[in-house]
Order: structure tokens, then C-alpha cells, then sequence
């Protein structure tokens, strides 16, 4: 029970006030003037104010009500280093139980990590999550705060105002004062590069003692490459060129030697991808003679913005020499010499549309095609009639990296192009529309295909009778494929349905210049919040697992759940945030979950500088735990438990404090009446009478 006065007034309070004033100003001047009877109508002038106010004794029902103390646990990734996650559960059972030991108090757990489902935060944020956890607590009920953390936090308030709550905040530091880390750090990097440029990337290697000096070694691993190393100083940037080998990711790696004594390696490397994009793709198309199906490819090569054509059909061969003069001729010499020995290695991919040989081009061009084939050229080849012919361009030195053998015979008959077994894993022609998934194409028929013996080569379509239609090759470190029929200009035309021309073509050429979108071997990764997704292509039977090494440098084997088209596919949470890397075999890829370059692993010692300000603004302390030498999981010292009623300074060398609320629930309340009925009609009428005499004498 608890008893109070309260006043419930007839009128609202500014009047009361008001006519207490206006009284208090006439009861002045009849005391400046010395007037009989002024303390008499003092008294009763007092008496009609308490009546009007209407005191009443209240009685309160009052049950107590506990203190609650907020416990934030960090388990962001720095506490996941040098035996803190063993330490910090070590501290927070302890902790528990010594809470449960004093009378009248709730303890209210917050785990605080370091990521979250969209991916929006960056670094440790113990306020925001304390803030969340105590959105439903009255500040009057809050005792304290306890934070077990290594001290790197980075949304600390700048004053403890901020905070929305008067009470204590302590922090319990789960590593050691002298730690010792030295850590790479990527200053610039770039994203994009052309193929063949070299881009800059500027690194620093820092150490936490103060006035860094001495060396270190970086070890500089481009993908595919040998690793090179460099001799770097601390504290200096330093510039590192790296090549653009390739379209699509380059991947290199950066990684400094470790350090004695040092606390982690895991900011001692880092894994950067630098995507290289080519310049607008080159592309030669020769065309042998006037046919259908030869606006088909030159359509399909000029809508594409990102290739530059350079097309020339041969429409008089030698044989056709009739003594015009060279003035009088509207159409221009083909440069054979310029484009087939001195510019050749300028073209990303060289098509010969229906060529044979007639005396245009001498064998010993075609020869510096081949050469340029091996030393990493694409060429296309699509065939008719010519390529069984006795000038097939098959009997030049071309022949030697072309994918298959001319048998001299020409099927003639209707049939639907439709693809291998090996065709419908290739990335080339898996996803064709119309392909039928195993049953009869959709698409139109063709009339004409080449007989041909494959030579070390992939056949992805077939044609009539099973036949070779569509051969690729490798060759040296170039690429070559083979159309062994040139009606593909029927499906341009739409004849019998049409078929997918320009997917078919298109593919087909980007994959001659190795695009790494139609590789038929990949690896790649993606993230969607939390959420690893690996993807897997190839024409394999079975895949190797994949090897996934997160930010912290441990390494999981997933085994990966077979789709469709050659496609093998995994999703798996990723708890940390960071840069992952995923490889099998000789392939690899790196994706981002939240932030690449996070604040997290930036700087992982321990430190109370962050923190200190504000924790002496709301009195509390700073405890360092980790001892020296002292393993995870052992027995630590936790500093007393002491509730206070009142104190600014909530903390000593081998205590904490906390605040005794003595908060409580109202569960009913009575209201007594004081100055009503017959005994204050009474008083107040006796008064006024006592007034009326003594100013009648």
C-alpha cells in the first residue's frame, strides 16, 4: 500500500492559478496598508482556494516490479579470431549466472552479429541492436547495459543523450590491450578493364604498432598465371599492374606474409575481380560467292552494335579477267595482303561463307590463317557444295585446324536440324528455342548437308541421316567450328516455321571468340542477401565438388544437385560477410556477400577507444578479459555485480554497478475526499463569519 495527496480541482488549473493571483495581489495591499482583518480573510481566501482544488487521500495498490539489465553479446566476425567466440560464451555464462543471484532483476540477452538478410549493414552495430531489443522496456525500468565485445563497434552515439535511456553502460572486452595485427588493405581497385590493358591496383600493408616500419612480402597471384612476389614497405602504398587477360572476371589475388605474433591472417589477403570487357569484337567475313543465304550472316553481324564488320564477296575470281582496265571497274580490288597478312591478327574472328578455292587467295594466306587459328584466332567455316569439292578449302593448309574430313558426298534431302546428346549440354546450342528437350524440333526444315568424319572435334547438331551439321574444334590456343550446310537462311526467311537463326549464329560466334558467358565449362557464384548461390556448367557426366572458402578463410566441400542442359546447381547460407571463393579444379570464382571491403575485418584488435567516451558519460567501465597467455574457454574474472540507488560513477577497478529502480505496477487505486461535506462547509462558513465580525468591530 502507498498514500499520497492528490488535488482533483473543480475548475481547470490556469483558472485556479489566476484567482490565486488576483488574491494574492488584494491580500498584499490590505497587509501594505495594515488593515484589520487581514489574516483572517488570509485564512479564509486560503481555505476557499483548497476547497475549490478538491484534495483527495489516494491509496495505490502497487505491485514491484523487476529492473531489467540488457546483456549485448557481439558476434560479429572479429569475435569469431584468436579464441574470442570461446571466451564470449565463457563470459556470458558467467555473467548469467552471477545476474540470477540479485533480487529483483530481469536479464534481457541481445545477440548482436555483424551481418543481416539485406545485406545493408556494414561493421558491428551493438547500439542499433540494442536500441531494437529495448524498444518495449520503460527507460525507468532499465538498471543497465553489459556489452561482451572486443571493443570495435561502429555505431557508438556521440553522446550518451542519444542513448534514450539514463542508465550505465559497461563493456566487457573479450581480447587483450597489447594485440599485434598486421592487415592488407585495398586503397583502389579497379571494376572494369579493356582486354589487353593493364589496370593499376594500390594496396597498403599496416601494422597496429604505432610508427609502422620494416617489410613485407606480397604474394601476387593472377588466375591461370604463376604467382610472383615483391618486396613492400609498411605503411606505403604501393601500385600493383594487373593484366586484363580475358572478357569476363580476371581474378587476382594479393596476399602479404605473415607476421610473428601477429593475431589473425585474415585481413593478410584479399581476392579482387576485375571484369574485362572488349573493345568492339572485329570480325572478317569473306564470302566466296553470291548466294541466299549471305545477307543472313552480314544482317545478323551489322545488328549487333558491338561488332565491327569488315564483309568482301568475291564476285571476280582470276578466271574472269576479260582486260578491263582497273579504272573502269566499279568494284575495288579484295586487299588480300593487308587483310590476310598484315592486319589478320587485328580480327577477333574470320567467317568464310561458301568459299572455295579460285585463285583469290594463295595458299600461303591461308596458311597465316591457320597459324592464326593456333595462335589463339577463330574461324567459322560455313559450308555447301564447295567444301566436298575437289577445291574444298579443306585441301589447302587451312585444313590442318579444320574439325572434320570432307568424304565428297552431298545428302540432299529434308531434314530437321536437331541437336546431339553432347549438343544439348553445350552451351552453344542447350537452350535453343524449339530444340524439342529430346522429342522432334519445332523449327523449319533444311535441305543440304556436307557428309563429313569428325576430326578431334564436338558435333553439337546433326542432320539427315544422323550426319555431322554443326562441328567445333579447338586448335593451338584458337577455336574453329564448322556449318556444314548454308541453309540457314531458310529459317531467316521463316520457310516451314523458321528456326532460331540469330541465337544460333550469334552463340556460335561468341563462343569462337571465347565469351565467357558460353564456356562450356564455368563456375560461377552469385548472392542474394545471405543467401550463396553456385552454379556449375559442363559436359561432363560428373563434377568434381566445389571447395567454398569464405571470408575467414575456412573451407566447406559442397556437393552440387544435377539440373538440366548441364547445369549443376547449390544454394547455402552464407553467415559471414565478405568476399567468398568457390573452385573446382582448374576453375574458380569469387562473389561479395554485403560488403567486399568490410569494416568488420578491417581492424580486428581489440580496443576501448571507440567506446570510452560515451561509457564515462553514462558512468560505466571498460573490463579487459583477455589475459596474457590465456587460452579460450578458461575461467575468467568477471568484476562484482553492485546495485545502486543514485551515483554517477557506476564502476570501480573490480566492480560494475547498477542502478536500483525500484520501478512498480499500479494494480488499484481509492481516492478519499479531504476538504468536502458538512465539516468543510463548516470551517470555511466559520471563517467567513470570523471575517464578517471583525470588520464590523
Amino acid at each position: 500500500m502507498n498514500w499520497s495527496i492528490e488535488f482533483i480541482p473543480f475548475v481547470p488549473w490556469p483558472v485556479l492559478w489566476i484567482i490565486a493571483g488576483i488574491g494574492a495581489v488584494l491580500l498584499a495591499a490590505l497587509f501594505w496598508r495594515a488593515r484589520r482583518g487581514a489574516v483572517l480573510r488570509l485564512l479564509t481566501f486560503a481555505m476557499l482556494l483548497l476547497a475549490m482544488a478538491n484534495p483527495h487521500l489516494k491509496q495505490e495498490d502497487r505491485e514491484p516490479l523487476n529492473d531489467i539489465v540488457a546483456v549485448v553479446v557481439d558476434d560479429s566476425q572479429s569475435q569469431a579470431i584468436a579464441g574470442r567466440t570461446e571466451r564470449t560464451e565463457t563470459v556470458r555464462k558467467v555473467l548469467e549466472e552471477r545476474l540470477k543471484t540479485l533480487p529483483d532483476l530481469e536479464t534481457r540477452f541481445v545477440r548482436s552479429a555483424s551481418t543481416s538478410a539485406d545485406n545493408e549493414r556494414d561493421g558491428t552495430m551493438l547500439f542499433t541492436d540494442l536500441a531494437q531489443a529495448l524498444a518495449d522496456v520503460p527507460p525507468d525500468r532499465l538498471a543497465g547495459v553489459v556489452m561482451i565485445t572486443e571493443g570495435e563497434v561502429h555505431d557508438v552515439p556521440g553522446s550518451a543523450a542519444a542513448l534514450g535511456f539514463d542508465a550505465p553502460v559497461h563493456a566487457l572486452l573479450t581480447g587483450k590491450p597489447d594485440e599485434f595485427d598486421r592487415r592488407l588493405q585495398v586503397l583502389a581497385a579497379p571494376r572494369f578493364g579493356i582486354v589487353g590493358s593493364v589496370q593499376p591496383v594500390k594496396v597498403k600493408v599496416s601494422e597496429t604498432t604505432p610508427g609502422d616500419v620494416g617489410t613485407a612480402i606480397l604474394t601476387i597471384t593472377h588466375q591461370g598465371q604463376q604467382p610472383t612476389q615483391k618486396a613492400v614497405r609498411i605503411g606505403e602504398t604501393i601500385e600493383i599492374p594487373v593484366k586484363i587477360d580475358h572478357a569476363g572476371p580476371n581474378i587476382v589475388g594479393i596476399e602479404v606474409d605473415n607476421a610473428p605474433g601477429e593475431l589473425t591472417t585474415i585481413n593478410n589477403r584479399t581476392v579482387l575481380t576485375v571484369e574485362g570487357v572488349r573493345e568492339n569484337l572485329r570480325v572478317l567475313l569473306v564470302s566466296g560467292e553470291p548466294h541466299a543465304g549471305e545477307r543472313t550472316w552480314r544482317n545478323m553481324l551489322k545488328s549487333d552494335a558491338a561488332v565491327d564488320l569488315v564483309h568482301f564477296t568475291i564476285l571476280r575470281p582470276p578466271e574472269k579477267q576479260d582486260g578491263t582496265p582497273i579504272n573502269q571497274l566499279s568494284l575495288i580490288a579484295f586487299p588480300t595482303r593487308e587483310l590476310f597478312q598484315e592486319k589478320l591478327d587485328q580480327f577477333d574472328l574470320v567467317i568464310f561463307d561458301r568459299y572455295q578455292r579460285r585463285g583469290v587467295l594463295p595458299l600461303l594466306y591461308l596458311e597465316n590463317v591457320a597459324r592464326y587459328v593456333e595462335d589463339g584466332g577463330a574461324v567459322l567455316v560455313s559450308a555447301g557444295n564447295d567444301y566436298a569439292s575437289a577445291l574444298s578449302l579443306y585441301r589447302t593448309p587451312l585444313g590442318q585446324v579444320l574439325p572434320a574430313v570432307p568424304t565428297g558426298r552431298v545428302i540432299e534431302e529434308p531434314f530437321k536440324p536437331a541437336l546431339t546428346e553432347l549438343g544439348g549440354k553445350h552451351p552453344v546450342t542447350s537452350d535453343l528455342p524449339g530444340a524439342g528437350d529430346g522429342g522432334e524440333p519445332s523449327w523449319g526444315r533444311w535441305f543440304r548437308v556436307v557428309e563429313v568424319r569428325p576430326d578431334d572435334a564436338q558435333v553439337l547438331m546433326k542432320g539427315a541421316d544422323d550426319k555431322p551439321l554443326l562441328v567445333i574444334g579447338e586448335r593451338g590456343e584458337g577455336r574453329v567450328a564448322l556449318l556444314l550446310s548454308d541453309h540457314t537462311w531458310l529459317w531467316a526467311r521463316g520457310y516451314d516455321g523458321g528456326g532460331p537463326y540469330t541465337d544460333l549464329l550469334r552463340r556460335l560466334a561468341h563462343w569462337l571468340m571465347k565469351e565467357p558467358e558460353l564456356e562450356e565449362e564455368t563456375l560461377r557464384a552469385t548472392s542474394r542477401g545471405q543467401t550463396l548461390i553456385i552454379e556449375r556448367r559442363s559436359i561432363k557426366d560428373e563434377v568434381d565438388p566445389i571447395i567454398v572458402t569464405s571470408p575467414s578463410g575456412k573451407d566447406e566441400t559442397v556437393a552440387l544437385d544435377q539440373g538440366e542442359g548441364g547445369r549443376w546447381r547449390k544454394t547455402m547460407n552464407a553467415n559471414e560477410q565478405g568476399v567468398y571463393r568457390v573452385a573446382s579444379g582448374k576453375l574458380a570464382s569469387i562473389v561479395t556477400v554485403g560488403n567486399a571491403n568490410t569494416r568488420e575485418l578491417a581492424t580486428v584488435t581489440a580496443t576501448d577507444k571507440q567506446l570510452g567516451p560515451l561509457l564515462e558519460e553514462t558512468g560505466g567501465g571498460v573490463f579487459w578479459l583477455g589475459r596474457k597467455g590465456g587460452e579460450a574457454g578458461e575461467g575468467v574474472d568477471l568484476p562484482r555485480l553492485v546495485t545502486m540507488r543514485s551515483g554517477h560513477v557506476m564502476h570501480g577497478g573490480d566492480w560494475l554497478g547498477l542502478h536500483k529502480r525500484d520501478a512498480f505496477h499500479v494494480k488499484g487505486v481509492r481516492l478519499f475526499p479531504l476538504f468536502t461535506g458538512f465539516l468543510a462547509l463548516a470551517l470555511l462558513l466559520g471563517l467567513l463569519a470570523a471575517t464578517w465580525f471583525r470588520e464590523g468591530h
